[in-house]
């Protein structure tokens, strides 16, 4: 009998170019009637850039199997790359972080996901490109206590589905879904099967608003809102404000864990966040705990370039526990 796993991320996977931005070159601006933000350069110029740091095998879903294995879950990853030599420098990379690649399938003619992440300061606007795959479980002969969803190309609507019957099929083994910018986009009407079979669910509270196609500034109705399309555990980040968790009728508040230097890069934050927190959970503990765990490994992550470098241990995360502010503690968000 195969060896059952204890997190099967699915998603998709890319290779990751940062170029490091010269600021004397790129400038951004605010919209102040939106509040959006533009990245802007001259164009038709040559425009010279600091650095360039490539980054193989990663993604929401590669980034969270990454973490749930240094955390110490025996970690899977259900994805597809090109036959090229792109794909191969990939699982060469999950190997070497020891997560299963028994689920990843590499495709003669096509291509492996490469993106272009812009880097200016801390933050960063990403190219992105999605090679067209075919999508499908694999045959999984002992069923795993969690699966980890999150994003993939926009042919994948069918797989929704399909991940939807089995977590039907196979009440044993739950979902944790961080929906994509694709997903987010497709409605709750079109992946309602998915909502109603997800355990634990992650966005922000921007996506928050555009799930529910609401304005509302509560987190708190807005983590109702989620819940009522069937989550069970649905977990709102909002930026350096912290993050919220739905427990039952409860409500938990979690502040940001302090960062010791200025972040270098925020890619990665969010998948260390919701990773950890999945993990903290299949480790047996509460939501509270989980909701301590994540700020953690997401203030580690931005201390580097790219979103694995910095994933710790739970050795790790229990040494910034103990040394943790007096305040950095979960909260019972009231009224």
């Amino acid at each position: 009998m195969e060896q059952q796993y204890d997190f099967v991320a699915i998603g998709d996977i890319t290779i990751d170019a940062f170029i490091k931005l010269s600021k004397d070159d790129a400038k951004v601006t605010k919209d102040e009637k939106t509040g959006r933000k533009k990245l802007e350069m001259n164009f038709g110029e040559k425009l010279p850039y600091e650095d360039v740091t490539v980054v193989n095998a990663v993604g929401n879903s590669p980034n969270a199997a990454v973490s749930a294995h240094r955390l110490g879950l025996r970690a899977a990853l259900v994805a597809n790359l090109g036959h090229d030599r792109n794909g191969k420098d990939c699982l060469d990379a999950l190997r070497a972080e020891g997560v299963d690649t028994d689920f990843v399938k590499v495709h003669e003619g096509k291509k492996t996901n490469y993106h272009y992440v812009l880097g200016y300061g801390a933050e960063r606007t990403i190219l992105i490109k999605h090679e067209e795959y075919p999508y499908m479980l694999p045959d999984f002969r002992t069923p795993p206590r969690f699966l980890y969803f999150s994003s993939i190309g926009e042919n994948g609507v069918a797989f929704h589905h399909e991940i939807a019957a089995y977590l039907a099929a196979h009440s044993e083994t739950k979902l944790a879904f961080q929906p994509g910018t694709f997903q987010i986009r497709l409605g709750v009407t079109e992946l309602k099967d998915l909502y109603a079979v997800t355990h634990i669910f992650f966005c922000n509270k921007e996506e928050a608003q555009q799930i529910l196609n609401t304005e509302e500034q509560s987190i708190p109705k807005l983590l109702k809102g989620i819940s009522e399309l069937g989550p069970k555990i649905p977990v709102i980040t909002d930026g350096p404000n912290g993050a919220f968790a739905l427990e039952g009728d409860t409500t938990w508040f979690m502040p940001m864990y302090p960062d010791p230097k200025e972040p270098v890069s925020r890619t990665g934050a969010g998948d260390a966040f919701a990773s950890t927190f999945t993990s903290a959970i299949i480790l047996g503990h509460d939501v509270r705990t989980a909701l301590a765990w994540g700020p953690i490994n997401s203030m580690s992550v931005v201390q580097y370039i790219g979103a694995q470098k910095g994933l710790l241990t739970r050795e790790k995360i229990a040494e910034y526990l103990a040394t943790a502010p007096a305040d950095y503690v979960p909260k019972r968000v009231t009224g």
